[in-house]
């Protein structure tokens, strides 16, 4: 079979003849012209002469970086301003769209934003239906700033397949609203409302671009007389019709950085001199350059990702991307002489702008030639180039090079590197950090390469009835499915295989479980068919009154005037000092993002992801509002401090993001005992979201009243350690609220256990997350229940994994992050490996299950060669919403590694964050850490009774510590300064 591939960049397009039993037939370069038709017929010319009939080739499959190239370009010619319609009720008001945004795109993108009544439950309900006057509003604002793309996204939609919210407003939309594109966040990504809702803006920026570009490509294969079917490859290698990439142009955003890691991993199989040790694959086309490792398939990022600063959770390989390449401008500044290079480029105007080729633009590729790289185009014009130019800019791609393949490598150890793309000229023969470069036969193509062998898919995503069958066999129905969509989108029956599937129970919802299942397989020479990747089960649905009065929101955010640094800037943080004054710390945006990154690493895998309330946070800091934390020594000892959190099930908060549930809770209940609110606030626990979720309430746009630096759980509650009664006394009364108007207290109890499941049942009905407000406590009554300094704790953590990462030094977080706790002697790395397997079910509302890590062998991943972090063997961690301990099985037997009230917490390997038991995953890489428990729990037999393992049912599990505790070393008393 002769398969055509054909890779469209910035710069220059490559074809590649491809015969997928004899390997290269032919491979051509052709400058990208601004007429894609004509730069891909130009290339496809140059490789159709190699054959005697253009009835041979079976397929042409075409690679592009034009649509990711727009937005690392922030081309406002080719991206268009977007309005978002948000079918939501009262909830997520605080995370309106285009919060998670880079200030300098969010300018560029943001259009007005709507909160609009809609949205649906966990299990299939209306949060609110659907109001069309409201739409039509939101639509003659949209009308009157001339508008031309517009996302609708809704809670829950991608189970809404019976009401169908977002499809309506779309055509309520589309009737109100002429020649406006309209994109369905549920047509884009999965699980995730915030993450999916990035993706529908990124790609309704797109759209206008997209029909053109497309077009375009079909163009040029009907004027070849190419008869056979025409592809666009997506992220994950894999085939899309020319339908389907014209409305979905995001699928394709990192196709190139996957065909060039499927391409250069297909040349160094060519290559018997070749060593097994992994590399990196350094892809310089004319505009970007993309860092990535291969492994067949690339590796894929982890379950939420960055693309342009922007958090995404649709399938993309890990790569990192720069503005560098051929076509890259060279500036140096008059003053200090500094030279840069890109990242904007002339792209395919290279051929008539730089310098060589006649034109009067600097570029890469002029000094390139300067320096004698290559012979490219006149190298007359460049023989007299200043010395110190030439230098200044050979300087500048080499950092930029070392410090990006710095970011992807997970060790401080020499690695090799496959170099390809047509680029590869810039780099130099020697990298700091780089053992060797490589550079194979056809190098300079290898993402045509990649786009010949890419193949089809199948994909299910979706809710499933498992009440009345195992999970194991609806599972196994669900990847039937997955396969028959691959085979009917044109795979080849006897090549498909399962490549990914995971099956993730929903907390406190009973009898329904989420299936991610990919099929993939090679083409088998049939027209590929349109199929989307949204399941089509029917879901329940109930009726629900609720008042319409307030759930109407236009959103103009007044962050875009605001010159705040984006998450992730850049900092020295090294010398980064926090806000502390007169005992009080006063939260920046980088100790908040710091904060999330550690209170997620302490909820041990539960307690679902900080992120959300790190962004509404964010936002609130941005817009003047202040938070303040303070020592609980500094509180009056009469002080009445309030603690709570959120309740119900990650899978929810996802999705339903927050709305005011926790502040109404808070409202009925210090009501209800008679206070008009706290002196303080206190986590319920550090771990997971909760650890911030009081921060937003105690923000001076809200309570206005101080955090303190402690909490009081972190496996159970240790209040009801310290309460001899058994009746939960330190807990109740105690207040939950859905958000969406049901409010309940509960005041007594028989047994302390009866609070917990009487709320999750609670729960369960109000929507499966509610905000929970429990019993106000004086500060003299907590100095011996409150496990203090877990907020500075937090932030240490954070900031760990921030330097951790700035220093490309991933490959030892486990060890940081032990240093950043006290030291091993209370924390400990306790395993390094790939996760094999991942089994979960429900019971009685908690996710329990348990993962198992596979060591792998030195020369992989992790550890990075001479670690003394060798592993050997498996570890099994059994959890309940939090892991509960890990017991290792090796050659040398059996033994338990740690166990609660030791906290045991997973880390991705590849960035250092925690991982949620939600998003344990086949394939993933991870660290495990073990820090030891407080002695609230171990110091008395009442703390092991409620904490320790045989509160969890495993009585079996002796409980030895790590270590022993360290107290968590104070933010405020390090950094306090007078004024």
């Amino acid at each position: 079979m002769l398969r055509l591939g054909v890779d469209v960049g910035g710069t220059n397009t490559d074809a590649v003849l491809l015969d997928t039993v004899q390997g290269i037939v032919a491979a051509v370069k052709r400058p990208t012209t601004p007429d894609v038709t004509r730069g891909i017929q130009l290339a496809i010319e140059g490789v159709l002469t190699h054959l005697h009939s253009v009835d041979d080739v079976e397929a042409v499959s075409i690679g592009t970086t034009h649509f990711v190239n727009a937005l690392v370009e922030r081309d406002p010619i080719r991206l268009d301003r977007v309005s978002v319609i948000r079918l939501c009720g009262p909830f997520t008001h605080g995370t309106p769209p285009f919060v998670a945004f880079p200030l300098h795109l969010r300018s560029l993108l943001e259009g007005p934003s709507f909160l609009l009544s809609g949205g649906l439950q966990i299990d299939g309900s209306e949060i609110s239906p659907v109001e069309p006057s409201q739409v039509e509003s939101a639509c003659t604002e949209i009308a009157k700033r001339n508008i031309r793309a517009v996302v609708v996204s809704s809670v829950f939609a991608p189970i809404d397949f019976t009401i169908k919210q977002e499809e309506h407003v779309a055509s309520l939309v589309c009737n109100a609203l002429k020649d406006v594109d309209v994109v369905c966040s549920k047509d884009v990504a999965h699980i995730g409302l915030l993450e999916r809702e990035n993706a529908a803006i990124l790609n309704a920026s797109l759209l206008r671009y997209a029909k053109k570009t497309v077009s375009g490509f079909q163009h040029a294969a009907r004027n070849m007389r190419l008869n056979c079917p025409v592809f666009i490859t997506s992220n994950d290698g894999m085939l899309l019709s020319c339908s389907e990439a014209s409305r979905l142009p995001i699928r394709t955003f990192s196709s190139g950085p996957t065909n060039s890691m499927r391409g250069a991993a297909f040349l160094a199989s060519l290559d018997s001199d070749i060593s097994k040790q992994s590399a990196l694959v350094v892809d310089i086309g004319g505009t970007t350059t993309d860092i990535g490792m291969p492994s067949g398939f690339p590796r894929q990022a982890a379950a939420h990702h960055n693309l342009c600063g922007v958090s995404l959770n649709f399938s993309m390989p890990h790569v990192t991307s720069i503005g560098l390449g051929g076509g890259s401008l060279v500036r140096r500044d008059s003053l200090t002489h500094k030279v840069t290079v890109g990242p904007d480029s002339v792209g395919h105007a290279i051929t008539s702008q730089a310098l060589v080729f006649g034109g009067s633009t600097l570029t890469a590729t002029d000094v390139a030639v300067a320096c004698g790289r290559t012979s490219l185009g006149d190298s007359t014009r460049v023989a007299d180039m200043d010395l110190s130019l030439v230098e200044g800019t050979q300087r500048a791609i080499k950092v930029m090079l070392q410090n990006t393949l710095d970011v992807m490598k997970i060790s401080p150890e020499n690695v090799p590197i496959y170099l390809v793309g047509g680029g590869s000229i810039l780099a130099p023969d020697e990298l700091d950090g780089v053992s060797r470069v490589h550079r194979f036969p056809h190098h300079d193509v290898a993402n045509a390469v990649g786009a010949a062998i890419a193949q089809i898919s199948g994909i299910v995503d979706s809710f499933e009835d498992t009440s009345s069958l195992p999970i194991i066999e609806v599972r196994k129905a669900v990847e039937a499915r997955a396969m028959e969509r691959a085979i009917s989108a044109g795979a080849e029956l006897r090549t498909v295989t399962i490549v990914e599937s995971e099956a993730i129970p929903i907390a406190y919802t009973s009898g329904r479980c989420r299936f991610y299942v990919k099929a993939a397989g090679e083409w088998s020479g049939r027209s590929i068919s349109d199929t989307t990747e949204s399941d089509s089960n029917p879901s329940p649905t109930l009726s629900m009154e609720v008042d319409q009065s307030s759930q109407t929101s236009f959103c103009e955010s007044p962050s875009r005037a605001v010159a705040s640094p984006a998450y992730g800037t850049e900092i020295d943080i090294t010398s980064y000092t926090p806000n502390v004054q007169a005992d009080q710390w006063f939260l920046s945006e980088t100790d908040l993002e710091w904060i999330a990154d550690g209170c997620y690493i302490l909820g041990c895998g539960g307690g679902g992801s900080p992120l959300h309330a790190f962004l509404e946070l964010r936002e609130m800091v941005r817009n003047g509002s202040i938070i303040r934390v303070v020592d609980l020594l500094s509180v009056p000892q009469d002080a009445m401090i309030g603690w709570g959190g959120g309740m119900g099930s990650p899978e929810v908060t996802s999705e339903r993001l927050l709305g005011n549930e926790y502040n109404e809770a808070c409202a009925e209940l210090w009501a209800f005992v008679g206070i008009a609110k706290p002196d303080a606030l206190c986590a319920l626990e550090i771990g997971g979201a909760n650890g911030m979720i009081n921060m937003i309430a105690a923000a001076s746009k809200n309570y206005n009243i101080p955090i303190v630096d402690g909490d009081f759980m972190l496996t159970q509650t240790t209040p009801n350690v310290f309460d001899e009664s058994g009746r939960g006394l330190n807990l109740l009364p105690c207040a939950l609220s859905s958000g969406d108007g049901n409010i309940m207290l509960m005041t007594k109890a028989k047994r302390d256990t009866c609070i917990d499941s009487s709320l999750r049942a609670a729960c369960v009905e109000m929507g499966t997350h509610v905000g929970l407000a429990t019993r106000p406590l004086r500060a003299k009554d907590l100095q011996p229940m409150m496990i203090t300094n877990t907020v500075s704790l937090s932030w240490r953590i954070g900031r760990a994994i921030a330097l951790a990462r700035r220093q490309s030094n991933i490959g030892h977080v486990g060890r940081i992050i032990v240093d950043a706790v006290g030291g091993g002697g209370s924390a400990k790395v306790l395993f390094a490996g790939k996760i094999t397997d991942v089994r979960r079910r429900l019971y009685k509302g908690h996710t329990i299950g348990e993962v198992v890590i596979t060591a792998l062998p030195p020369d992989e991943d992790y550890p990075p060669p001479g670690s003394t972090d060798e592993f050997t063997g498996k570890l099994i961690i059994p959890f309940k919403n939090e892991n509960l301990y890990a017991e290792h099985t090796s050659e040398h037997g059996q033994k338990t590694a740690s166990a609660v009230p030791d906290l045991i917490s997973l880390l991705d390997a590849q960035n250092g964050s925690a991982l949620g038991t939600q998003e344990y995953k086949y394939g993933l890489r991870v660290v495990v850490i073990g820090i030891v428990g407080a002695p609230q729990w171990t110091s008395t037999p009442r703390g092991m009774e409620v904490g320790g393992p045989s509160a969890f049912g495993f009585h079996e599990i002796p409980y030895v510590p790590l270590g022993m505790y360290a107290e968590p070393k104070s933010v405020i008393r390090e950094y306090t300064r007078q004024i």
